[in-house]
């Protein structure tokens, strides 16, 4: 009778968590899938390509793990990116004629940035925990609000940095380090501070703890708001960071600037496996998820078999389906 009992469990932990490896196959089969449609799609460019394109959203997911882990939620990063960068550019354009084209503009530029962000995340974190408004609520607002604020900034049209100062601040985005730009760099260094705070300290845990369950949390002396507010702060700082590296690619910002960014962040934060309810965060599985959303995007220029247009539709129709399976993981 034990026999019988024990074999079914016995067996179960022996098969591989798909939960865990599910991603990464399906990394592995884009891959496949890419270099079996195009010969092209192997090439240190065309991959240094898709890596440096992927780094902003990337930069931005690994913040939305923290938010989505402790059970939040941010519409407003793709609309707040472009604000911030059209009130990065405005600024550096302003104090260009008494400082002069130079670094020291740049670096002025990069402050105001970091800061804007910092600022706009407090804002979402603060109305969340302190107003006591829903996180979707909220940041539905202020999607609205920095969307219509930039294109207030570029009275309808585009900012676009000065030439002088777009030569000089072109390599942040085409320069690197052993052929490795500097966006992809960046984003490496956040994937890898990221994971390690989210595994390794006392914020992460926490992280967890109250998307699992608030009031335990709060039962087990977890400053909750706080640790609420800080992941909203965390990550419209990297909302900034994503905009410094993005500004010198195009040299200019418009209403256009960010757009469905939130949606790629989220979706790829639930492709990696991490709790759209919270409760679990995989800062690791957050970057696969870029890497396919990515390659995904990149087959769809290689190729003709659907129309790059539809990969707003894909992405929708991804999410849907990780939430499903997020939940029969857990039913089961």
């Amino acid at each position: 009778m034990s026999t019988t009992t024990t074999t079914p469990a016995r067996s179960r932990a022996w098969m591989p968590d798909l939960h865990v490896l599910g991603p990464i196959l399906a990394l592995v089969a884009l891959v496949l899938i890419g270099i079996a449609l195009n010969p092209n799609f192997l090439s240190v460019a065309n991959l240094t390509n898709v890596l440096a394109r992927s780094a902003f959203i990337g930069i931005i997911a690994v913040g939305m793990t923290f938010v989505i882990a402790a059970g939040g939620l941010d519409l407003s990063v793709g609309s707040m990116a472009a604000f911030i960068a059209g009130l990065t550019i405005l600024a550096m354009n302003t104090i260009l004629p008494s400082m002069g084209a130079g670094i020291a503009v740049i670096g002025v530029g990069v402050l105001i940035a970091l800061a804007a962000g910092l600022i706009a995340g407090a804002i979402n974190g603060l109305l969340v925990t302190r107003a006591g408004i829903e996180a979707f609520i909220v940041t539905l607002g202020t999607m609205g609000i920095y969307r219509s604020l930039v294109t207030w900034l570029a009275d309808g049209g585009t900012l676009s940095l000065d030439f002088a100062l777009r030569e000089i601040y072109r390599p942040v985005y085409y320069g690197g380090v052993a052929g490795v730009s500097w966006p992809i760099i960046v984003f490496a260094l956040v994937a890898i501070a990221g994971e390690v705070v989210m595994r390794h300290t006392a914020f992460g845990r926490h992280c967890a703890a109250i998307g699992s369950n608030e009031t335990v949390a709060r039962y087990s002396t977890v400053a909750v708001n706080r640790v609420k507010t800080l992941t909203y702060v965390l990550l419209g700082l990297l909302v900034g960071v994503a905009v410094v590296m993005y500004v010198p690619r195009l040299g200019s910002a418009s209403a256009a600037t960010g757009l469905l960014w939130e949606l790629e962040a989220i979706a790829a934060v639930i492709i990696g496996g991490t709790v759209l309810k919270g409760g679990f965060g995989r800062v690791w599985g957050t970057v696969v998820g870029v890497l396919i959303l990515s390659l995904i995007g990149n087959i769809l220029n290689l190729t003709d078999m659907v129309s790059p247009y539809l990969n707003g539709a894909i992405q929708g129709v991804i999410i849907i389906l990780a939430v499903v399976l997020q939940r029969k993981g857990t039913a089961g």
